[in-house]
């Protein structure tokens, strides 16, 4: 039984040995040139096209959250938006420069869904372009 299986064994190697192409231009496949990051690199209108905007919520003492939101372009006005932000929401709020992240607008409270909302209605970022992130 031992010797069938070591006899089986040189059977198959020496036929996978005759069929393994030995280089990948063996194989003469050709394909076509395919680009995964073309969507990405696409120019469209709008703001923050090529990149999320990214809305989180972060906790801070007890019930006190911030809401961030970070990665809109860079031609609006920060501090134009959080002054619209702040009338609209009734609440206070500031523009942060982070070394990592850039200029990232802090708001106080659970703004999450308010600041998307404000966002598309404004005209300042598309819906599919708006992460929100948190619990």
């Amino acid at each position: 039984m031992h010797l069938a299986l070591i006899k089986f064994q040189e059977i198959l190697s020496t036929r996978l040995s005759i069929h393994q192409p030995s280089f990948m231009s063996d194989f003469d496949i050709q394909t076509p040139a395919f680009d995964p990051f073309a969507d990405a690199n696409a120019e469209n209108s709008g703001a923050g096209s090529k990149d999320y905007v990214h809305v989180r919520v972060q906790q801070r003492n007890g019930r006190k959250s911030l809401t961030t939101v970070q990665g809109l372009n860079k031609e609006f006005s920060y501090n134009k938006i959080l002054k619209d932000l702040k009338k609209e929401f009734c609440c206070n709020g500031t523009v942060v420069q982070d070394p990592e992240l850039g200029q990232v607008i802090q708001l106080q409270g659970d703004q999450r869904k308010n600041v998307s909302s404000f966002l598309i209605q404004a005209g300042i970022v598309k819906k599919e372009h708006i992460k929100i992130h948190g619990f």
